[in-house]
């Protein structure tokens, strides 16, 4: 996919460029726990700071109301990037409005500033003109390096490009080759991996992913689903009635692959009594949480030989010690993967780098639900934006 680059932005000494930035990261405490969305957009910031442009990130940090709330300040993330930065970066206090054009009218070239939280304003979840218009004036440039967020249709995504010289962040593009990869030609055999709790959360992306892979391994919540749909006893385990005829057409293909054994238990705890039992025979009042060390063997051996492999989604309940050998296994045989292997976000991707393994991956991505729907569509709202909007100034 073609998108204007960045290194192709017009820009002079001084030119104030909006970065939408993907810094939606978890707090512990008021500080920011978990860095990564914000270290990976560090080379576009500072490659526009080196060509004396005033950077103005903007971005979302959890799910305020349409109105300032003091716990989803951007603060301590203006604080961190300023740590990584080396250099000090104003927080305006607001997105828009005039008190945030005084900020940035103080602003040298090669100063980062930004914005207070998008979503104070009920104007960018609603994809507001003029909450979009009151945005785009702040600036003369725009670069979206919010990958994980370009699956939506908000203001900050979809509204500058129209109006203001666009270009994709270096994150961006990195993203969108990637994935790109995984829906041209790419070598085979291209195995799959997909957990998570639902598989009507997943359909539209297992269904475009049988049209290019030669193996779906499916672990997760959702494999009971699957389960009951080939006859099997899932005890209490979650699984979505509705989708049972969908998933027996899908195992109908041959190529979808779901646990043959599974940790059951009856509690989430990490002291909760567990057995191991096959995977079509959960005992009434147990739930299966874990793939089982069969399923985990069978598993690493189809990733062992994949020419390309995508990783999405946990094997089980991996956040709690007692369930998390399933993932653990399975992050090691990526890892040792020696053929193309992407890793896309979410869970998964917080699995691979809490286990140690994120450097042995050729790719870990940004965006979760945004990895799934390009996948799954072949393009996002904020892609289309970029390539429909204004090029140059």
């Amino acid at each position: 996919m073609e998108l204007p680059r960045l290194d192709a932005l017009a820009l002079g000494r001084g030119t104030r460029v909006l970065v939408r930035v993907d810094f939606n990261v978890p707090l512990r405490d008021g500080h920011v726990e978990d860095d990564l969305r914000i270290s990976t957009a560090l080379p576009t910031i500072q490659r526009l700071r080196e060509r004396d442009a005033i950077v103005v990130t903007c971005g979302h940090l959890g799910r305020p109301k349409g109105a300032p709330d003091p716990q989803y300040s951007m603060r301590p993330v203006a604080a961190r990037l300023g740590e990584l930065l080396g250099a000090d970066v104003v927080l305006a206090p607001a997105a828009v409005g005039p008190r945030v054009e005084e900020v940035l009218a103080s602003l040298s070239p090669g100063d980062v500033a930004m914005l207070e939280n998008l979503r104070f304003d009920p104007g960018e979840t609603a994809d507001s003109p003029g909450f979009a218009t009151s945005l785009s004036g702040s600036a003369e440039a725009y670069v979206n390096e919010a990958f994980g967020a370009s699956h939506r249709s908000h203001a900050s995504i979809v509204g500058p490009p129209r109006v203001l010289p666009s270009a994709a962040g270096l994150l961006l593009q990195r993203e969108v080759d990637v994935l790109s990869r995984l829906l041209g030609d790419p070598p085979r055999p291209f195995v799959a991996v997909l957990g998570g709790a639902k598989v009507s959360d997943k359909l539209g992306v297992i269904e475009a992913l049988l049209e290019r892979c030669d193996t779906i391994l499916v672990g997760g919540a959702m494999a009971f689903t699957f389960e009951l749909a080939r006859g099997g006893a899932v005890g209490d385990s979650l699984v979505e009635p509705d989708m049972i005829d969908t998933c027996r057409r899908l195992l109908d293909t041959g190529r979808v692959l779901i646990p043959t054994d599974v940790v059951a238990a009856q509690d989430i705890t990490d002291d909760a009594a567990t057995q191991t039992v096959p995977a079509d025979a959960v005992p009434e009042g147990w739930k299966g949480l874990d793939v089982g060390p069969d399923t985990a063997s069978a598993f690493a051996t189809e990733v062992a030989g994949a020419a390309t492999l995508l990783w999405n989604g946990p094997m089980g309940v991996f956040e709690v010690a007692a369930f998390a050998e399933g993932t653990r296994r399975l992050a090691e045989a990526v890892a040792t993967c020696r053929g193309f292997t992407v890793v896309g976000g979410g869970d998964s991707a917080a699995a691979i780098r809490q286990l140690g393994f994120a450097d042995k991956v050729d790719h870990v991505s940004t965006g979760g639900g945004a990895s799934l729907e390009f996948i799954e569509r072949g393009d996002l709202p904020g892609l289309a934006a970029l390539r429909k909007g204004r090029r140059r100034g």
